[in-house]
């Protein structure tokens, strides 16, 4: 149990870090920007405890805020998530699976992985945006950050599922 949070920490770090030195800084085409700090809240455990799910999000979420300038977009919209992701994953689980089944492509195969990643993403994506525009005035533009976000963020979030397998 320590080793598996201690690797949650470290990915915590490094996840946060990447996100505030380098992906912030990256605005394909204008409009898409890579949110890859999600991704600790799409792989967390079958049986992990709701409660700490919700504390591990919003405290990613207020880090990120803190570094990327965005008073509480990233940590309402991360919440909302680490609120969902147990329920939408009973879904995509066999249902003879392990109680602490680990979210990955590795148990959940390609397919489900990749529609439970572009689901959680895309409400992700749709929430940020949302409250950090908090206006439907340019709804052309607003659609094209959350499906250029949810795209970009999706290919980087399968990427590293590749590399973590």
């Amino acid at each position: 149990m320590a080793i598996n949070t201690l690797k949650r920490i470290v990915a915590f770090v490094v996840l946060c870090l990447a996100q505030a030195l380098i992906l912030n800084h990256i605005h394909l085409f204008g409009i898409a920007t890579p949110l890859l700090f999600i991704y600790l809240a799409i792989v967390f455990p079958r049986n992990y405890p709701k409660w700490a799910i919700l504390l591990w999000c919003f405290f990613m979420g207020l880090f990120i805020d803190m570094f990327s300038n965005t008073p509480g977009v990233a940590s309402c919209s991360l919440t909302l998530i680490g609120a969902i992701q147990p329920y939408l994953l009973e879904p995509f689980v066999p249902r003879d699976s392990v109680e602490n089944l680990e979210c990955s492509v590795r148990t959940l195969g390609w397919g489900k992985f990749s529609v439970f990643a572009l689901i959680l993403t895309f409400i992700f994506c749709l929430v940020f945006f949302s409250l950090e525009m908090f206006s439907f005035f340019n709804w052309q533009y607003w659609l094209l950050c959350i499906g250029g976000s949810t795209a970009l963020t999706l290919i980087l979030i399968l990427g590293l599922e590749n590399f973590r397998k």
